[in-house]
């Protein structure tokens, strides 16, 4: 088999031009919102910023279905969304955006709460900026007997001292530990 040979620049140039966003994007206004349909209600409007290789960490506890629209003002942001761990991330996920534009999930009302919210800043940027704007989307009617159901067994629910989350901590410790352990044997074995 022959190597293989790299794009020649004016290739390279054209797939360059294609992935950049439509003309309209840059004359418009970036501090206009977009618009939305009527029935999405804003609750939270987040901006921040994350360096390189980092994740912020965002908890949401409201309830119904929620979406997240998220826009990098500059450099990439990613969003990972999971209703499993409060510090999702590109290997423990179940809703993921990870474009180069505007990120945009919807978190489902049947997402057991606190959802986690990882926003990841791409490598490739040393800092990126974003903003992140949380609308509850009253389109979808609630059940009002889910409500009253869920009210009631909060009340019966007991209080456990440490977290869930606190828990996966100390046992993501461990694990680091124990492994690097294994590590410097097998390297003294071997």
């Amino acid at each position: 088999m022959t190597p293989a040979k790299c794009c020649p620049p004016v290739a390279l140039l054209l797939l360059c031009l294609l992935s950049l966003p439509p003309a309209h994007s840059f004359l418009g206004s970036s501090d206009e919102p977009e618009s939305v349909p009527e029935e999405w209600v804003l609750l939270h409007v987040v901006q921040g910023q994350i360096g390189a290789g980092n994740y912020s960490y965002l908890r949401l506890n409201h309830d119904g279905k929620i979406v997240l629209q998220m826009r990098s003002l500059r450099g990439d942001a990613d969003l990972y969304v999971s209703d499993k761990t409060l510090r999702p991330s590109f290997d423990t996920y179940k809703l993921q955006s990870v474009t180069c534009g505007q990120d945009v999930v919807v978190v489902p009302g049947e997402f057991a709460r606190p959802v986690g919210i990882g926003i990841y800043g791409h490598p490739s940027y040393l800092e990126s900026e974003f903003e992140m704007r949380v609308f509850l989307d009253d389109s979808v009617p609630q059940d009002l007997f889910e409500d009253l159901s869920t009210e009631n067994s909060k009340k019966t629910q007991k209080v456990h001292p440490t977290s869930e989350d606190d828990f996966q901590e100390e046992e993501s410790y461990f694990w680091t530990i124990v492994i690097g352990l294994l590590k410097v044997i097998l390297e003294i074995l071997f």
